[in-house]
């Protein structure tokens, strides 16, 4: 592909960025269809325009599937800072009217909508009451891409656990969640839950997580067979409930499961933890009127 300078960014190449980035995200032709309202033979015929503007290939596609290419991935990254810079102008020109019209990025961990307080619910709800013209944007992502996100500007708020926090960020504490070690009604050790001793646990295989944890958290680990990890509490869930291991999950999230009698907690006294999940917010941001509004909400619930 012939490689030329871009002379000039146009209306009609951030279109096609939009694109790029979508398909992106979804991972497909196929699924942007839905997201974008345009067919896949358009989206095609987009991301070939955008690898001529640009003189470079930004993907491949076919039989083998959908896979990003090295210079795809710094086009993406170069292209979500235009675009999050675009919508900061945006921002920040409707704020001299008072007026709440853009987008609010928000990167949430999983598995908090279970939470018994809605407050991230019903702030969503709230800004929505106050303004149709916010276009909300949720991402579900790890901590750490939360805070890599905030940092760069692609996302205006996360929810996060408040562990090592970032001096580059701001936080506000929103939720304390327990979380208790569980087997399911398939383990051998079911039966007997309610006799099960610390030492008992060693004997059996264990699910442990890949992400960050609080000391306390990892020292309970350490005292379990941990023979499987997962990267978020879904996929210990899913290995939960095979009945082959035991590990922890928060108890809002375990509930339903409980309540069927799927799920029940072992040595529930000793081998339980509690961790802060707070909002946090990029330090030093420039002032965002529906940033601000939403926070104003999101703060106000947790506070009554």
């Amino acid at each position: 592909m012939k490689k030329l300078p871009l002379s000039q960014v146009t209306d009609f190449d951030l279109r096609l960025l939009r694109v790029f980035r979508t398909v992106a995200e979804v991972g497909s032709f196929t699924a942007a269809e839905s997201v974008l309202g345009i067919t896949r033979s358009a989206i095609s015929l987009h991301m070939s325009d955008l690898e001529k503007r640009l003189g470079v290939r930004l993907c491949q596609r076919g039989r083998a599937g959908f896979a990003l290419t090295d210079e795809g991935r710094e086009v993406l990254r170069a292209g979500e800072a235009v675009l999050a810079a675009i919508e900061g102008f945006r921002t920040e020109v409707n704020q001299l009217h008072q007026s709440l019209r853009g987008e609010l990025n928000i990167g949430l961990m999983n598995n908090l909508v279970t939470q018994p307080k809605m407050r991230i619910t019903d702030a969503l709800k709230g800004i929505r009451r106050q303004s149709e013209g916010v276009r909300i944007n949720i991402s579900m992502s790890t901590p750490g891409e939360i805070e890599k996100g905030l940092l760069d500007g692609r996302l205006h708020i996360g929810a996060l656990p408040m562990l090592t926090t970032l001096s580059t960020l701001d936080y506000s504490p929103l939720y304390e969640e327990r979380s208790q070690l569980y087997c399911s009604r398939n383990h051998r050790l079911f039966p007997s839950a309610k006799k099960v001793s610390v030492a008992n646990l060693r004997e059996v295989a264990a699910v442990a997580p890949s992400y960050r944890i609080s000391a306390h958290a990892m020292q309970l680990h350490q005292a379990l067979n941990c023979a499987a990890t997962a990267t978020d509490r879904e996929g210990i869930a899913f290995l939960i409930l095979t009945g082959e291991y035991i590990g922890f999950l928060p108890d809002h999230f375990a509930a339903t499961w409980v309540e069927k009698g799927m799920l029940i907690p072992l040595v529930a006294k000793e081998m339980n933890f509690v961790v802060t999940l707070g909002v946090a917010t990029r330090k030093g941001r420039r002032k965002n009127l529906i940033v601000d509004r939403f926070l104003d909400i999101l703060l106000q619930s947790s506070a009554s």
